[in-house]
């Protein structure tokens, strides 16, 4: 109803100014140094995606306690190989005794010291049957497992990184239409003001030019607020939350990537960590169930001791040695039940494991389609802008001849601000779903670079 009663004033005071019209040029505004407001980032510097996640690699903290928990795992193996090397100890001390039953045989309290003036015990393990060495090989991949975590915590990283790295990208490129549009307002505002001194124009075309500034000053306020926030998203994923403000080294664009479905797949076998580390898992089961059935083996150990103390502190010296083949307590049942439950357990391990190679299939082609989707939509929004493009300097030709009024140029205006958001967007999608695609298949996509036309930034 608005844009009705405006395009009928409009009517109304083209017919009261009569048929005659200055020149164009009489009446084209002159915008000097200072009359537009342009948004920027003052005492910035560049960065590129490289130098981003180089930063993440060496400051984001998760990637530091994944690396710790590889070194833990490490020391839990060598602490496992320790049972085959020898145990020392050393004791020494002094007791009072009085022996309760010979001093009551004898009537007699037989009260004594003895002395330990040192006792050094030394003992080593030859043989368990294989026990250590199971242990040792769930150890090995438990530190395996640990490893290939840190590799998928690396390639989740990098991926937050790259997503945040293209959000502020898209952030900026926001910023740019914003501040396109808000010089476009500046340049309909003199327009109309020009037209409305010079008598062609109604006074309600300088007030919505008025309007349509405040507003695209607002939109320009917001998108310098977006590009803080995205630039603080991308520090804390890096690592730096304090990080000094900074501006992607390069623009928002596109890459051709040549990859089919099947050799995705095949990659995310040998690369994806998740795929990988549901095999060592698996294995890992298997080996507990291997372990528990040694539950009931002997292990053989040989022992020396020597002594010295007695009534007085050198007085005497003992010593002692031998093998033993120590067996353990047995309960049949107990064991019994605990391979009954290690073989139930290596069995929900394997179907975990099918459920993760199946859950990685399905998001390998899901980033896949993704991918595909958004590439072909780049080409249409693409076309959409120059369109809008095109249609929005008809418009302002017209409203500058004094032809056109300022409801068809504000919507003109305002498709053509949409469909660059619309085009920055759909780069921006497919460059994240580029890196949803590389954290799939666990590698990074070589792609032979081709960066779209650029807009012309023309007022």
């Amino acid at each position: 109803m608005k844009k009705i009663l405006l395009v009928l004033l409009l009517a109304l005071s083209v017919t009261s100014a009569g048929a005659s019209f200055p020149d164009s040029k009489d009446v084209e505004p002159k915008i000097e140094s200072g009359d537009v407001i342009k948004g920027g980032i003052e005492n910035t510097y560049t960065v590129s995606l490289e130098e981003c996640m180089r930063f993440a690699l060496g400051n984001n903290p998760r990637i530091q306690a994944a690396m710790q928990d590889v070194f833990a795992s490490d020391a839990r193996l060598r602490e496992t190989w320790a049972a085959y090397f020898p145990q020392f100890s050393w004791q020494s001390g002094y007791s009072r005794i009085r022996q309760l039953q010979l001093s009551d045989v004898f009537s007699e309290n037989l009260i004594y010291s003895y002395w330990v003036l040192g006792q050094i015990s030394a003992s080593q393990m030859l043989y368990d049957f294989g026990v250590t060495q199971n242990q040792a090989t769930i150890r090995r991949l438990d530190r395996d497992g640990y490893k290939i975590i840190l590799t998928g915590t690396v390639n989740d990283v990098l991926c937050n990184v790259k997503n945040a790295y293209y959000n502020l990208q898209y952030a900026v490129e926001q910023k740019r239409v914003a501040e396109e549009m808000m010089e476009k307002y500046a340049l309909f505002y003199k327009q109309a003001l020009a037209l409305y001194k010079a008598g062609t124009k109604p006074k309600v075309d300088v007030t919505i030019a008025e309007v349509n500034l405040s507003n695209s000053k607002l939109s320009m306020i917001q998108a310098e607020h977006g590009v803080k926030v995205a630039m603080a998203k991308l520090s804390n994923t890096m690592g730096l939350p304090y990080y000094n403000k900074y501006i992607p080294a390069d623009c928002l664009n596109s890459s051709t990537y040549e990859i089919s479905l099947d050799k995705a797949i095949e990659i995310t076998k040998d690369s994806r960590p998740e795929f990988q580390l549901a095999g060592v898992k698996t294995n890992q089961a298997m080996q507990n169930v291997k372990l528990v059935q040694k539950s009931f083996l002997p292990q053989f150990t040989i022992e020396g001791q020597y002594q010295i103390g007695g009534k007085h502190p050198t007085s005497n010296y003992g010593y002692n040695f031998g093998g033993y083949l120590n067996f353990p307590t047995i309960n049949g049942m107990l064991i019994k039940n605990e391979i009954k439950e290690a073989r139930a357990l290596y069995s929900k391990q394997q179907a975990l494991a099918e459920s993760t190679r199946n859950n990685i299939y399905f998001e390998v082609q899901q980033s896949y389609y993704e991918l595909n989707e958004k590439k072909n939509q780049i080409p249409v929004a693409y076309l959409g802008m120059q369109q809008a493009k095109e249609n929005y300097e008809l418009s302002y030709g017209r409203y500058k001849v004094g032809v056109g009024n300022p409801v068809e140029l504000e919507d003109a205006q305002t498709q053509y601000r949409d469909a660059q958001l619309t085009y920055c967007k759909t780069v921006y999608e497919y460059n994240t779903s580029k890196a949803n695609l590389e954290k799939a298949i666990g590698r990074n996509l070589v792609s032979a670079e081709v960066v779209l036309p650029k807009q012309k930034r023309n007022s």
